[in-house]
């Protein structure tokens, strides 16, 4: 299970690896890609005692513009099991509408790492990576006024079910039921001791039904993401196992049939940390930690009927890009433009945000570190003037908790 009060044991593998090859390109005098005059505004700075600390969570917006997400860790009851549900407007005024732990043993969930949901009613739904009834993690629903009700706490490895929660966002149908995966539980496999992972449907009623358990062998495992809805079914990723070892991206009909879409090649493309995003034509368009040109990672393109990928940009890290992207998701606009964050790289060291174009040719849209914090591992929120919201996972003094964003092309 991944700590709440630092970045990930990923995250911190992926910033360790290749920190020579980055500064040989540096000096080597390849091209610096400027960042532009864009403008970013801190909405808000997590202090980590009454309210949360580490977001890697991506937002969601209301009708009103209020936005909302979790943080991993802080809240009023247990800054290190915790987290929080918070929702803050556009001026940075925020409330906590749940601090997670406030039952025994944080029967109520805890460490949230993935975002929320909102639905017509104004009910968000998420789910959590520990805590619940048995201590794997938790799926649970908050109404308007912050209460919150368990849908269902996952029962881990030994009873064939889900453990710990995966980064994303939980995916609703038109019915109220609710679909999303584990990093781990399921089937004993080679991957990880505490199981491959799952992929779950729940029900209004709270029934849970095991769609698929991942084994690490063919069909990939440990999903490091959500899955997103598309093609009449969900598509997904894995991190590891699959035809190359190196993870994979699958599909799942509607009544639960599962196939590989694409076996990530270790070279040009290799595990993603992250989840997908569908594009116009079906498209399916993600990132990976590691592979590329200059093995920094890429964003690359799958057509999934066809299950051929194409490396849109490959990082080359040091001071005039970003690397190793993690845990957020890309963001697409009408135009086929491409938003995204990596939480580390950078003229600062402490990750940028960035835009491809189509044809994949990439704007460094901000340098992270100083007063704006940084290590962003956030899904970006593009609203209707073409403003990006986000979270960092450190706020300015780089001690602790993160900050609210508000990025101005």
């Amino acid at each position: 299970m991944v700590s709440s009060t630092k970045p990930t044991k990923l995250f911190r593998a992926f910033s360790s690896i290749g920190t020579a090859l980055a500064l040989a390109l540096l000096f080597a005098g390849l091209a610096h890609r400027p960042a532009q005059a864009q403008t970013l505004k801190t909405i808000l700075s997590f202090n980590g005692i009454t309210d949360g600390a580490y977001s890697s969570s991506g937002l969601v917006s209301d009708a009103n513009g209020n936005l909302y997400g979790t943080t991993q860790a802080g809240g009023v009851f247990n800054f290190a099991n915790g987290g929080t549900v918070f929702r803050v407007d556009r001026t940075g005024h925020e409330t906590v509408l749940y601090s997670f732990c406030a039952e025994t043993n944080c029967a109520d969930g805890g460490v949230p790492l993935g975002g929320v949901i909102l639905d017509s009613s104004g009910n968000l739904y998420g789910a959590t990576s520990g805590g619940g009834a048995y201590g794997f993690g938790a799926v649970f629903k908050i109404d308007s006024t912050g209460k919150e009700t368990v849908l269902y706490s996952f029962q881990g490895l030994a009873q064939g079910d889900g453990a710990y929660r995966a980064y994303g966002k939980l995916v609703r149908d038109a019915a109220g039921n609710l679909y999303g995966v584990t990093l781990n539980g399921g089937l004993t496999c080679s991957l990880s001791t505490t199981g491959c992972g799952v992929v779950y449907k729940i029900d209004p009623a709270g029934k849970e039904t095991i769609w698929h358990r991942f084994t690490g062998d063919s069909d990939g495992g440990l999903p490091p993401a959500d899955l997103i809805a598309g093609g009449g079914g969900f598509y997904g990723t894995t991190f590891q196992g699959g035809s190359n070892t190196c993870g994979g991206v699958y599909k799942i009909s509607a009544t639960g049939s599962f196939a590989v879409v694409y076996n990530f090649d270790c070279f040009n493309t290799d595990g993603p940390n992250a989840g997908l995003v569908r594009g116009a034509g079906g498209s399916l368009y993600g990132t990976t930690a590691f592979g590329g040109t200059f093995s920094r990672g890429t964003v690359f393109k799958l057509n999934p009927g066809t299950g051929v990928a194409t490396v849109l940009h490959s990082f080359q890290g040091g001071t005039a890009d970003g690397c190793a992207p993690s845990q957020g998701n890309l963001t697409l606009d009408a135009a086929g433009n491409i938003y995204g964050t990596t939480p580390d790289c950078g003229a600062n060291s402490y990750g940028i945000a960035f835009k491809l174009d189509s044809s994949g040719n990439e704007t460094v849209l901000y340098n992270f570190g100083g007063a704006a914090g940084g290590l962003p591992q956030t899904t970006l929120l593009l609203d209707h003037d073409g403003h990006l919201y986000g979270t960092t996972y450190e706020n300015a003094n780089f001690s602790c908790c993160g900050t609210v964003f508000k990025l101005t092309p």
